[in-house]
């Protein structure tokens, strides 16, 4: 990686600004219901106060507030869970930028500030100079360590670096060094796992990766399009009419590079999706049926074919893991590559909460803290929070 990190910086006595992604879910009650954005900054957040650092001033969004105070969206909830798993004292101040914000994080007497919800501006998301210059005014060094909002060009995570010298946290120098290594050198085989809903959003991956991978193995919605295009019959199965060219091109493409598309050979079908509804095992679907994962037949086809990975990038669910019997495929495929001796790679969002799910999270060689980002980063494109930052 040629960008500078934490690590290159001198921080002694110094005042730290880091961008951090605390956009934790929330309870009505507004109990944090998953931390693991609050635990995946830690190492860098001591890092930072072991090296001396006067102050650390921690900055995040949290939700849609598109732009004004939303009380529900207050980061105040995450300073308190922030100081429970730091063992630390942590000051929340209500607001982000002004003077007032700059002479209470002179006065107070902790090291760690957070500060109030970055989206409670619409500067923000506008990447207004202004507000960036405010931000860049609180300190004298810029981390960032929110891979999850390193493919938005906010005042947070390129603004800033017009006016800071910007260095990456070691959350974003992992993120960075995992996906980079499967786009450029992965260990070969080298099979890509994509699931979810949509052609439409795994397009970019697969045109970036085919020529890359050995094999592309395809589950979830975006799989039936893929069969209809084929001239399979999928019933009443998630399809996007409007991408059939679009998938009958990718499967022309991957004969032309000869590589290989696997889509499911089987099926588990219902007539409503919803819990408890009756599923039947097919390989032809009945018009009347939904397909809402993939069958046992598939499930062993694809461990077959995974079973010499070298290096597996997984992004997206093989069926609708939310439901419990209709997780058995992302479940099963996931345990499976849990007993390979391969780099495990797994795309932040839907992916993540299914590893997470099934209680997998630690046998994966990475998961991806970003959805959107890890997305972008896998397609190939320029992230304007990890461009930003200094070169080494």
């Amino acid at each position: 990686m040629n960008k500078m990190t934490v690590r290159d910086v001198d921080l002694t006595n110094k005042k730290v600004l880091m961008r951090v992604d605390f956009n934790v879910p929330m309870d009505e009650n507004l109990g944090i219901t998953d931390d693991t954005r609050i635990r995946a900054t830690l190492p860098t957040i001591k890092y930072i106060l072991q090296g001396g650092a006067k102050k650390l001033i921690l900055i995040s969004h949290l939700g849609r507030p598109d732009g004004k105070v939303v009380a529900r969206y207050s980061l105040k909830p995450v300073a308190l869970r922030l100081k429970e798993l730091l063992g630390e004292p942590v000051c929340f101040l209500n607001d982000c930028i002004g003077d007032d914000i700059k002479r209470e994080i002179d006065t107070v007497s902790e090291r760690v500030i957070l500060l109030e919800n970055l989206r409670f501006y619409p500067e923000e998301e506008a990447n207004d100079l202004n507000f960036s210059k405010q931000l860049a005014e609180l300190a004298e060094v810029f981390v960032n360590d929110a891979f999850g909002t390193a493919h938005r060009a906010h005042a947070s995570t390129e603004g800033v670096a017009h006016y800071l010298k910007a260095v990456a946290g070691f959350l974003l120098e992992k993120e960075i060094q995992y996906l980079d290594t499967a786009i450029k050198n992965a260990a070969k085989p080298f099979y890509v796992i994509l699931g979810g809903a949509k052609v439409s959003d795994k397009i970019g991956i697969i045109e970036n990766l085919l020529p890359k991978c050995d094999s592309i193995l395809i589950g979830g919605g975006m799989a039936y399009t893929f069969l209809k295009a084929k001239g399979e019959s999928i019933g009443n199965s998630k399809l996007e009419k409007d991408k059939l060219d679009l998938a009958r091109d990718v499967l022309g493409k991957a004969e032309k590079l000869n590589k290989e598309i696997l889509l499911p050979v089987d099926h588990i079908v219902v007539e409503k999706i919803e819990p408890g509804a009756k599923i039947e095992v097919v390989e032809e679907i009945p018009d009347s049926k939904i397909a809402v994962d993939i069958g046992p037949k598939t499930i062993n086809l694809f461990k077959e074919r995974l079973k010499d990975a070298k290096t597996i990038v997984w992004n997206g669910p093989l069926g609708i893991f939310e439901i419990e019997s209709f997780s058995k495929g992302t479940e099963q495929v996931a345990q499976f590559i849990t007993t390979l001796k391969a780099t495990t790679i797994i795309g932040g969002g839907d992916t993540a909460s299914a590893i997470a799910k099934f209680g997998l999270e630690e046998k994966m060689t990475h998961i991806s803290t970003g959805g959107g980002a890890s997305l972008e980063f896998l397609e190939g494109k320029v992230l304007p929070g990890i461009a930003s930052l200094a070169d080494k």
